[in-house]
């Protein structure tokens, strides 16, 4: 089986490019920053403040996070309902980065993305891909972008859903998640040795995703 990770920080295109290599190259593209946006979704729902491990931690054995595939399409299903258009709000981006550290949290997921990996050909990406979830993967990619464009990007994507959004926010928001993504106790965010650097900042899409192809093409 081969193994693609793509981690980096928020904004930087990770989900979208991963999308379209898998597509490509007919991987299984297992989104994990949509599995722990989904248990954020849940602790939210619960009204759970982002701080209170120990709850968090207790509620964890109620939640089931699944994935599902359609059409080549990936469904996040949280105990069985699909939640893949509730997963993308700032809310949840925040949530996110704050419950994503708890051992707990990472315990639930990690097993079921390790299995898939096991089994299928699969590119995964997230911010501890590399590091912790497939430290044996066949290519790892570092992708990122300057906080300002990732900015842009998502202020974007926002607007389409018809959400209203404040760019400058935006990046401030990005810039402190940044900040705790790459300080956190567990599983941070940062490059692995072995990765290749790629900032996305004034590619295309089509230009990142033949990068990733001929990365990977050339490590077979």
């Amino acid at each position: 089986m081969y193994n693609i990770a793509i981690d980096g920080p928020a904004g930087a295109g990770k989900s979208t490019i991963a999308k379209m290599v898998a597509k490509k190259l007919d991987f299984i593209y297992v989104d994990t920053g949509a599995m722990y946006r989904a248990m954020a979704l849940y602790f939210l729902r619960q009204g759970i403040a982002p701080q209170d491990e120990e709850q968090i931690s207790k509620v964890c054995d109620d939640i089931q996070v699944s994935l599902e595939y359609e059409n080549g399409e990936q469904k996040v299903l949280l105990n069985g309902e699909n939640v893949n258009g509730l997963i993308r709000t700032e809310e949840v981006s925040m949530m996110t980065s704050d419950t994503s550290k708890y051992p707990a949290v990472r315990a639930k997921l990690l097993s079921l993305q390790q299995d898939l990996a096991k089994t299928k050909n699969v590119i995964m990406d997230g911010r501890d891909i590399g590091t912790c979830v497939l430290p044996n993967a066949d290519l790892k990619v570092y992708l990122t972008a300057s906080s300002a464009e990732r900015a842009r990007r998502r202020y974007l994507e926002q607007k389409e859903r018809g959400i209203d959004c404040d760019l400058a926010q935006i990046e401030q928001d990005i810039i402190a998640r940044d900040e705790q993504d790459m300080n956190r106790e567990i599983a941070p965010l940062k490059q692995a040795e072995d990765a290749v650097y790629l900032d996305s900042s004034d590619l295309t899409i089509d230009q990142v995703v033949d990068k990733i192809i001929e990365l990977f093409t050339a490590c077979k």
